[in-house]
């Protein structure tokens, strides 16, 4: 009600980019405080630089937080009380776009078919089997999404932070996703798998107005993407955004900015450079410029002028 009033009032705003794409808020951010790995915050600019230069090409607002806007859902809940606020905050935008800070665009000329979410508020990567049949805790990937300005939204967020706050709900909602899902080991409650017990369990209640993706990677896993890069660039071409050049890709377990991730920290900043550098040389190349190799930052000249800068 409060976006519809704020639109009726600035009947002259434009509330689309294009004549079927919304008007978009990507939203991303990092821990105040500096990285316990010294090379962190380096790759937190990368990741930064990659996200502007996506969206600086495909027309999207962007917003990157650095406070923790309560102090109880600190971790993997950080962004539901900022999703909140900036629901509440910008009218103007149709759509949030989430997106972690460990993860890239690599197709950085894939554009999203908006047209296909019309009818959802909530599109995540994920398969409708591995949620509502196998109640899979990795059924679904919360690094990326995109969730609709209105009410409803505003309710599943408060029904998803629900397990959030720290110490005793959230150990003790962790037994419970470890009890309920599949194959997740003992840990405390992550706003993944609450996600999928959120789903799994209210079907009838959210099912109907969320849209499970897996026809191009709004989340790609990093550990099946990276090291086949060279086949991607020899056999494919920008612009799919799947298994063939995926969209985005997600360094889920690495953790750059810690000492210590999931998995060990020099190949993690290996493949981050890798598909960094893979995404960047497209915008290299609409200026007549190339990465050297993917495992290089430095650069070659590949046509004298450019005029009018393409993507290709």
């Amino acid at each position: 009600m409060q976006r519809s009033n704020w639109l009726k009032d600035h009947p002259n705003f434009p509330n689309f980019i294009g004549a079927s794409k919304p008007r978009v808020l990507l939203v991303t951010g990092s821990s105040p405080k500096e990285c316990d790995n010294p090379v962190g915050d380096h790759y937190l600019l990368k990741s930064t630089k990659n996200k502007l230069d996506y969206c600086r090409i495909h027309g999207i607002e962007i917003f990157y937080n650095m406070a923790l806007l309560d102090a109880e859902m600190a971790g993997f809940w950080a962004k539901l009380p900022l999703l909140r606020k900036l629901l509440l905050s910008h009218p103007e935008v149709e759509l949030l776009w989430w997106m972690d800070s460990d993860a890239l665009f690599t197709d950085v000329s894939s554009e999203v078919p908006w047209e296909r979410y019309k009818d959802y508020n909530l599109v995540m990567h994920g398969r409708d089997k591995m949620v509502y049949d196998r109640k899979s805790w990795i059924g679904l990937n919360t690094g990326s999404f995109l969730l609709r300005n209105c009410q409803w939204s505003l309710d599943i967020l408060d029904a998803w932070a629900f397990m959030g706050p720290e110490r005793e709900i959230r150990d003790e909602a962790g037994k419970i996703l470890t009890r309920e899902l599949k194959d997740r080991t003992a840990f405390e409650a992550d706003d993944q798998s609450a996600m999928v017990y959120l789903l799994a369990t209210q079907r009838d209640k959210w099912g109907d107005k969320v849209y499970l993706e897996s026809e191009y990677y709004l989340h790609g896993y990093w550990g099946i993407l990276v090291d086949i890069i060279e086949e991607m660039i020899k056999n494919y071409r920008p612009g799919l955004g799947d298994h063939r050049w995926p969209l985005v890709t997600h360094f889920v377990g690495c953790k750059p900015c810690a000492k210590f991730g999931d998995d060990p920290v020099e190949r993690c900043l290996r493949q981050m450079d890798r598909a960094f550098n893979f995404g960047d040389k497209q915008i290299l190349n609409m200026y007549g410029f190339t990465h050297m190799s993917l495992a290089s930052t430095r650069v070659k000249r590949i046509r004298n002028e450019t005029s009018n800068p393409q993507l290709g």
